[in-house]
């Protein structure tokens, strides 16, 4: 009888001790998952401009939580938000005053060349964000196919971009403080781009 007794505190003991185990594991294990925000700041680790990807990302840190492809997602929003922003800002630069001729507009050639090429990199970037919905599961043969072409146009996008900044280094004709501000606006969106792409070339193959 006593021998039964032990032996059913021997078991009870064991189980409590394994019930225990499991337990410190699980809350190991939550404690030492990232939480979202800081999930983004280590991701921004990879891009060329950390803190630039962790300020513009931070607010979508509830939708993105641990998915690399969602915080891909979000930096080409935001690249196609603050491009479209942009376009709009050299648009209203480049437009003559009220009364005047077309061509008295105060941008000159080189700020209508760059809302030209400003337009190829909002249409760019928005191709992608709609890419970026069709590229179903990971590794499949489709997966690649849309993450290529979401490559290949963020990349064109940020050349337009950069395109943009050069032609307004080069021609004196366009006023200085017009050209002041707009490459301010250009160099924000261009950061935010090369970050979008940084954090897209990331998915490659990733399991």
């Amino acid at each position: 009888m006593e021998a039964a007794v032990a032996n059913n505190k021997f078991v009870s003991l064991t189980l409590f001790l394994i019930f225990a185990f499991l337990l410190n594991l699980s809350s190991a294990s939550s404690h030492h998952r990232p939480s979202p925000t800081e999930f983004i700041r280590t991701s921004c680790r990879s891009t060329r401009y950390p803190s630039v990807c962790e300020k513009s990302l931070s607010s979508y840190a509830p939708s993105v939580r641990h998915s690399p492809r969602q915080l891909a997602h979000a930096a080409l929003s935001v690249s196609a938000d603050r491009a479209r922003a942009a376009s709009s800002f050299v648009g209203r630069l480049s437009s003559p005053p009220a009364g005047r001729s077309p061509r008295s507009g105060r941008g000159g050639g080189a700020i209508r060349d760059c809302l030209d090429t400003l337009a190829d990199s909002v249409d760019r970037l928005r191709r992608s964000d709609r890419e970026m919905r069709r590229m179903g599961r990971r590794g499949t043969r489709r997966f690649e196919w849309h993450l290529g072409n979401v490559q290949t146009w963020v990349s064109a996008a940020l050349t337009d971009e950069t395109t943009c900044l050069d032609s307004l280094s080069e021609d004196s004709a366009a006023g200085a403080g017009a050209r002041a501000q707009i490459r301010n606006r250009i160099l924000d969106v261009a950061r935010v781009t090369s970050n979008a792409l940084a954090l897209v070339n990331h998915l490659q193959g990733r399991n």
